[in-house]
């Protein structure tokens, strides 16, 4: 992925920084290996706001995009206050569903990487297109093996 900093929207990819808390961390002063999720979150909300929406958009349009599959694969421990910075990217863009990939780093360590898969739903529950609004300002996708 491209350099980002921290709030900044580079190449299609926004870097957003995390602190690590006292309460992400297991008895051995790990970051527990769920709480990479939420990183993912986090990252992909202030995603959206780079981009000048938010989830609130998606409930104004009746639209949901729950996450279907998530992979995260560790590279290396962080720990209490380790500050990460989590690079994010809209991958993959299909018809009813869409990919983001991220990369957590330590400075120059690569600490974890992933992807989650997000369907698009309406209001009722069903598959449906995702609205032009958020397709329009989703940056061009470029080509990468995630």
């Amino acid at each position: 992925m491209s350099e980002a900093h921290d709030g900044e929207l580079r190449s299609g990819v926004l870097r957003h920084d995390i602190r690590v808390i006292f309460g992400d961390t297991d008895q051995m002063g790990v970051v527990y290996y769920a709480n990479y999720l939420r990183y993912f979150e986090a990252a992909r909300a202030a995603y959206w706001r780079a981009l000048g929406r938010s989830y609130k958009d998606l409930e104004a349009w009746g639209v949901a995009l729950p996450v279907v599959e998530a992979h995260c694969e560790y590279r290396r421990p962080a720990h209490y206050e380790d500050v990460l910075g989590v690079d994010v990217r809209v991958s993959q863009v299909r018809g009813a569903s869409l990919r983001f990939a991220y990369r957590v780093h330590r400075g120059d360590d690569l600490i974890a990487e992933g992807t989650t898969r997000h369907a698009v739903l309406g209001s009722d529950g069903r598959l449906r297109a995702l609205p032009p609004a958020l397709r329009d300002a989703i940056p061009p996708i470029a080509p990468t093996g995630a």
